[in-house]
């Protein structure tokens, strides 16, 4: 959930020509060490089916924007259906969707093949996460007599969310913050020492039975999640290079289902980050 393992590959790729993408085409030659191709290898090669439309349309912004609203509706549409049946489902809801992202999102990340149906999947069991920690959240910091809708939790954290975002697209945008190399290693090996240690504190959360785990909502905790809000937000900025990076070496079109997964993948644990720290602040 903490890192997007999709980019550095879609990037190496385009970087080695990958697909054929960022690469002019080459006229047919013979295996190494072979001679002039027969008329009738020639005749063969020219008698292959032309490449269709989906094979050669390049990846566009557009193509990115339109899955990754598609993937963004189905993790608030299970997220929703997941918030109404969490009182009787929710620990399932919540463990099932931690184990199932997690073992899809590598097999996606490594999979030499993009599958839509494995992606979809992945936003599937994500809104059951989202929805079922969304409803834990909301129902131990429940609104107070004279609160208005806006003052819950999960608002909140939609808010400040959305905000972070859209903020982090402006910066990169106006070229604010500038992704280098030395930006994006840094990021990358932050995020996987994060990642490692999520799941320690995880475990530390289950086994002491604390809310927040390492820290709980003590300064150390909320330093945590400082630190966790802004490292996530680092990451999308990661992101939206990745998507420009693989827009101008010509990627297929088919990878915009890869770019719009790692995309929701950061905006999700983004989300997640910030209602553990709203939570955090309001145990105090």
């Amino acid at each position: 959930m903490a890192s997007n393992p999709v980019f550095d590959r879609i990037e190496k790729e385009s970087r080695q020509g990958y697909a054929g993408f960022g690469r002019a085409p080459q006229q047919p030659s013979a295996p190494a060490g072979a001679g002039p191709m027969t008329p009738q290898q020639l005749q063969d090669l020219y008698n292959q089916p032309a490449a269709g439309p989906a094979q050669m349309r390049r990846l566009t912004i557009d193509d990115v924007v339109m899955k990754t609203t598609g993937l963004f509706a189905i993790v608030v549409v299970v997220g929703a259906i997941a918030w109404q049946l969490t009182p009787q489902l929710g620990v399932a809801f919540m463990f099932g969707g931690i184990a199932a992202t997690l073992v899809l999102g590598l097999v996606i990340a490594f999979k030499k093949t993009i599958s839509v149906p494995l992606i979809v999947a992945y936003a599937v069991f994500e809104g059951l996460l989202v929805g079922s920690v969304s409803r834990y959240y909301a129902a131990r910091f429940p609104l107070e007599v004279g609160q208005t809708f806006f003052q819950g939790i999960v608002p909140q954290a939609v808010i400040a969310t959305l905000s972070v975002f859209a903020g982090m697209l402006l910066a990169y945008k106006t070229g604010i913050i500038k992704v280098t190399e030395k930006f994006r290693r840094i990021v990358t090996m932050a995020v996987i020492g994060y990642a490692i240690f999520a799941l320690i504190n995880l475990v530390y959360a289950l086994v002491t039975n604390t809310a927040f785990g390492i820290g709980g909502s003590g300064p150390l905790g909320i330093g945590i999640s400082l630190f966790a809000i802004g490292l996530a937000s680092a990451m999308l900025a990661v992101d939206f290079d990745s998507i420009d990076r693989a827009i101008a070496a010509g990627a297929p079109e088919k990878y915009s289902w890869l770019l719009a997964h790692g995309l929701i993948v950061t905006l999700v644990w983004l989300y997640l980050e910030i209602l553990r720290l709203l939570g955090r602040l309001r145990n105090n």
